[in-house]
Parts: C-alpha cells; structure tokens; sequence
C-alpha cells in the first residue's frame, strides 16, 4: 500500500513513520509540510492512502481533499474538537485523535487496508468537502485548481460567478478561473449577504454592481464597476432591487 504522510509538523510525521516502519507492506512515497505540497503529490504520485492532519495553515485537510480529486482515500488525524470530528467520521476510512497510539494506528491502518479499492470514493469525498463547506460558512476564499497550479481567491476579489454545465466560472481582478462546481453549490456555500443570484446563470458580488439598467421591456442588466454587463432576470431583478434600493 502507497501512503502520503501530511502534516505541518515534523514531529507528528516522524510519529507516523515510526508507526508505518512496523508495517512490511507498506510504502511511504511522499511526506508533505503543507496543503500545496499534498495537493502536488497526491496528484501527481495517486497513493492509495493519505494521512492527513487537518489543521494546517494556507489549506487545511479538507480544502487538501478537495483539490486533490476523489482518487485517493483518507485517514484524517487531528488534536482539534471531536465535535468536527463526529461531522466527518462516516466520510474518511478512519480519523485518529492526537496523540494516538501505535494500537490505535494499526487499527485504521487494518480498517483503511480492508477498504482501500473497494469502489471510487467519489461520493464521500463530496460529502466531506460539503460537510467542511457548511462547517466552515461563508467561505472566506475559493480553491482552484489549474494543474499543477492551484489559485485561492478572496471571496470579496469575486467580481461574479457563471454557470457553465457543471462547472462554474469565476471573474476575480480582471481573471477568469474555471471550477467543477455547479453554481448553485457554490451559492450555498458563499455568503448569501454578499452575493445574489440575479439569473438563473449568475451570481453576483453585490458591491460590484455600479446600477440596473432596463434592456428592453421586459428585461435588464446589472452594470458592473469594470463596466461588465450581466443579464438580470425577472425575479433576480426584484432581488437586487430591494438590496440596491
């Protein structure tokens, strides 16, 4: 079994290599610092296992989970709140509790063993990224990732959102940035205050629109600061109206 170890701190790594070293199974094919390493390597090298601490700065676990796909499985490991925890047990392989035991470790490693290939983990990885959206509400910043690159972006930099099919694309400081989200996703995750759905295909950070403009009879246009037009529907107009005053 292929395992990355990730956590910020040295010792914690150290902790898990010496539990892994008890294992003759196993590999350990990257040890990352931080959530943009982890992100790389998991890409790049597709373990069949990470553990992965949850509290770390620049990108925490989850925001790791999210950015890295659904082709790997995870073991989180944390000394934070068991109430965070309990959010996600059903999601993960395992979660260990730090410190935790070489017994304890051993039995997520033998759980995680017993799992890792039984059917693409898809599904609990989508529940725990939306499980540490509404844990972690309003998003502050936005993850993309563009290859090997990945852009966090200040929810307040956001000029507006698009839809497009099930990806959405996001206008931030004279750039656009595709994400695999859908739009109404990530509606519910931004905050509700500061951003408005004005069409059916739009998301709008209120304090970019200059004014309303009527198109024709029966539709209008938000008129950004940039000078962008964006089409407003019928009840997106009503909305922002009564925001706008």
């Amino acid at each position: 079994m292929r395992i990355i170890i990730v956590d910020d701190e040295m010792l914690a790594r150290a902790v898990v290599r010496e539990y892994l070293s008890e294992h003759a199974d196993v590999e350990i094919v990257a040890e990352c610092a931080n959530g943009f390493e982890a992100v790389k390597a998991i890409t790049e090298l597709s373990p069949d296992l990470v553990i992965l601490d949850i509290q770390m700065p620049k990108l925490d676990g989850f925001e790791v989970a999210e950015l890295a796909g659904a082709k790997t499985r995870y073991i989180f490991a944390t000394a934070f709140d068991q109430y965070a925890i309990k959010a996600f047990e059903f999601h993960a392989l395992d979660y260990l509790l730090k410190p935790f035991s070489q017994q304890r470790f051993d039995q997520a490693l033998a759980h995680a063993r017993a799992n890792v290939g039984k059917g693409a983990p898809d599904a609990a990885v989508d529940s725990m990224v939306r499980e540490a959206a509404a844990r972690n509400k309003p998003l502050g910043r936005v993850l993309i990732r563009d290859g090997a690159k990945v852009h966090v972006i200040g929810s307040d930099k956001i000029d507006y959102v698009e839809a497009q099919d099930d990806y959405v694309q996001i206008r931030a400081e004279g750039k656009s940035y595709l994400k695999n989200q859908r739009l109404t996703e990530l509606e519910g995750q931004l905050d509700g205050e500061q951003f408005l759905r004005i069409h059916r295909s739009y998301l709008v950070n209120i304090a970019r629109v200059e004014r309303i403009e009527q198109a024709t009879k029966d539709s209008h246009v938000a008129i950004l600061k940039d000078g962008g037009r964006l089409p407003v529907s019928r009840s997106g107009y009503q909305k922002i109206r009564a925001v706008l005053g």
